[in-house]
C-alpha cells in the first residue's frame, strides 16, 4: 500500500487528480467524463479525497451545521463530511424521491429543465449550511440546491464540490463562496 502521509496538501490533491479517469465521448460524443468512481475505488486514494473534503469543511469560519449533499454523488461525500465533523446530514434529491413536506425547485438545463426537492423541515432556520457534490460543469444543479437550502431558512456557508470543469463558467452562476478540490 503506497503511503501519502507525507506529502503536501497540493500534492495529495495531484495524486487525486491523477486517480480521476477520463473517458471522452460519454455519455455522448463531445463529452469528456471525469469518473470519480476511480478514485473511490482505490482506498488510499479515497482516503486522502475524504481528509481533503473533511478538512476543506472543517476550516469554514464560522463552523457549518448542516450538509446537503446532491443527488446522487453529493450523496457519497456529504455524509463522510457530517460524520466527522458530527453535524446532519441532508439530502437533495431528484423530483419525487423524498417523502413528507417537500420544496421543489425547477432549473434550466441545456438540454431541458429538472426539478430538485428538499424535505423543508431538514434544516433549521438560520443554520449555516455546505453543499456537497462531485463535479460543478454549468452550476445548474448547484445553483437550485443553495435557492432550495435558503427557501427553507438555512444561511449558505459555502458550496464544496471535488472537481471543476472551469471552462463551463458554471461557477460565475452561483452565489456565495465556491470552493473546489481540482480544476480542469
Amino acid at each position: 500500500m503506497t503511503d501519502y502521509s507525507n506529502l503536501s496538501d497540493a500534492e495529495k490533491l495531484e495524486v487525486i487528480k491523477n486517480a480521476v479517469r477520463s473517458y471522452p465521448d460519454f455519455p455522448k460524443k463531445g463529452i469528456l467524463f471525469r469518473d470519480v468512481f476511480s478514485v473511490l475505488s482505490n482506498p488510499p486514494i479515497h482516503t486522502l479525497l475524504k481528509e481533503q473534503l473533511v478538512n476543506a469543511a472543517r476550516n469554514i469560519q464560522p463552523p457549518i451545521e448542516c450538509v446537503v449533499g446532491l443527488d446522487a454523488r453529493g450523496f457519497l461525500f456529504g455524509p463522510i463530511i457530517a460524520l466527522d465533523l458530527n453535524i446532519p446530514f441532508v439530502p437533495i434529491r431528484k423530483k419525487g424521491k423524498l417523502p413528507g413536506k417537500i420544496r421543489s425547485y425547477k432549473y434550466a438545463l441545456e438540454y431541458g429543465e429538472d426539478t430538485v426537492e428538499i424535505q423543508e423541515d431538514q434544516i433549521k432556520q438560520g443554520q449555516r449550511v455546505l453543499i456537497v457534490d462531485d463535479l460543478l460543469a454549468t452550476g445548474g444543479t448547484l445553483k437550485a440546491a443553495c435557492e432550495l437550502v435558503t427557501q427553507v431558512g438555512g444561511t449558505l456557508a459555502q458550496s464544496l464540490v471535488v472537481m471543476e470543469l472551469v471552462d463551463l463558467k458554471g461557477r460565475e452562476k452561483l452565489p456565495g463562496e465556491v470552493v473546489t478540490l481540482i480544476q480542469y
